[in-house]
């Protein structure tokens, strides 16, 4: 049995920094917290860092109150709430969590057993690390959004994604891929890029630096059935708009404000959010679709059909290797994910 000390090594922001500030995100001492009634506590054994971490460091400032970031973990139950069915002290887990609730950046975290997953067995805690966030956005976007079933492999069409060398992006390729027919045009620019997308599971790559309609016209005449949108929404509108069929389903999971919608109209396009933490948020009936979901990402892993999508482990969970890992996701040059390894 795992002894639990009173307190635990933890990073954490007070107040909105740029990220090139020493202060932006620090190393502190927190209590260890206690397991609610459907709490699993989790000993972190690493994490995995998301565009979310740090577009909630720079807008959600605490006041000087330590908070503790994190959106992607993989560790082990040390300990479980008095209503938890699904799970024992010793369990190897991965999970997302939940934007409500203090992150997975310490060395102790409480997590609602119900969208947490049993880890892969065959990949180390890194590389299970890196999996949830991207895995549930994805598999939301593609089988509760866009219609598609899993493991519908009689489902052909075209389906274009952005980013598809980011976390979501090549989630979203693999999973194409692996449980459906469809043809995967993904946006990409740079060499390495490119080469990490087409390991992912794209069939053909369009520039997003330049236009997007003449470019997937040229791989797809008569259009995309599918347009799942990770980037540049807003911007990208108008070509989604010429390239989708009619009754073509676009959905979007990246930030933006006002667009002329009407622009779907004439085809009867129809536009879907997808948003992760939205079951844990609003506390939905469902949460336990996300360890459904989970588990079968990890069975998937283990049967070698999906792959880690991470690329580049920064060493001890720290402030400073988080740092650096937040200024690699804002100046938008990440390829898969980023993780961190023990404290």
């Amino acid at each position: 049995m795992t002894e639990i000390p009173t307190t635990m090594p933890a990073v954490a922001y007070r107040e909105s920094l740029p990220v090139d500030d020493a202060e932006s995100l620090v190393d502190i001492t927190l209590p260890v917290p206690r397991p609610g009634p459907r709490d699993l506590l989790v000993r972190v054994e690493a994490v995995a860092v998301n565009p979310v971490d740090y577009k909630v460091r720079q807008n959600n400032d605490p006041g000087g109150e330590p908070k503790v970031l994190g959106w992607d973990a993989a560790g082990t139950v040390v300990a479980v709430g008095d209503q938890v069915e699904a799970f024992k002290a010793g369990d190897e887990v991965f999970y997302a969590g939940a934007i409500d609730r203090p992150g997975s950046n310490a060395l102790f975290h409480t997590v609602d057993e119900r969208i947490v997953g049993h880890k892969p067995a065959t990949v180390s805690f890194a590389e299970a690390a890196a999996l949830p966030l991207t895995s549930l956005t994805a598999w939301e976007g593609l089988f509760e959004h866009l219609g598609l079933r899993d493991g519908a492999l009689e489902k052909t069409g075209t389906l274009l994604v952005t980013a598809a060398a980011g976390g979501v992006g090549a989630m979203v390729a693999q999973l194409a891929r692996a449980l459906t027919s469809l043809t995967v045009i993904g946006t990409a620019s740079r060499p390495e890029t490119i080469e990490f997308a087409r390991r992912m599971g794209v069939s053909h790559i369009v520039d997003h630096r330049e236009p997007l309609a003449p470019q997937v016209a040229e791989l797809a005449p008569g259009g995309v059935d599918f347009v799942f949108g990770t980037a540049g929404t807003d911007r990208n509108l108008a070509a989604y708009a010429d390239i989708l069929k009619p009754f073509g389903r676009l959905l979007a999971i990246d930030d933006f404000g006002p667009v002329e919608i009407g622009l779907l109209k004439s085809k009867s396009i129809s536009f879907h959010w997808e948003f992760m933490f939205t079951r844990s948020l609003h506390r939905t009936p469902d949460q336990a679709v996300q360890r459904h979901i989970l588990n079968q990402i990890a069975r998937l892993v283990d049967a070698g059909i999906l792959t880690t999508t991470a690329t580049t482990d920064l060493g001890t969970i720290n402030a400073e290797h988080l740092r650096e890992a937040h200024r690699v996701l804002e100046a938008g040059k990440a390829i898969g994910k980023i993780t961190m390894t023990g404290f």
